[in-house]
């Protein structure tokens, strides 16, 4: 897969899984790019785990292995942002 694939991938993974997952994520275009792509990484690393194909391209298959690493990431992300305190250890 080129770097534009990835892009791509990585756009649509990251916009879907952002909208099956509602609620306060880092946000921007590039970030979500990012959180997509890196979702795929860790998507096609756990199915490829499992004997899948991984991501293979732009495809449904692909799409999905991207968005389920993508709410992984975000699931991650949510379980330490979650734990950051302000000022003086007080929740804000």
């Amino acid at each position: 897969m080129g770097i534009i694939s990835w892009i791509i991938l990585g756009l649509i993974a990251g916009v879907l899984a952002k909208l099956i997952m509602p609620g306060r994520d880092p946000g921007g275009i590039i970030l979500t790019i990012i959180i997509g792509i890196v979702g795929a990484l860790i998507g096609g690393f756990i199915v490829s785990a499992f004997g899948g194909p991984g991501v293979t391209g732009i495809n449904v298959a692909s799409i999905i292995v991207a968005i389920i690493g993508a709410i992984i990431l975000l699931l991650i992300y949510r379980l330490f942002a979650g734990r950051r305190t302000s000022y003086g250890g007080r929740r804000r």
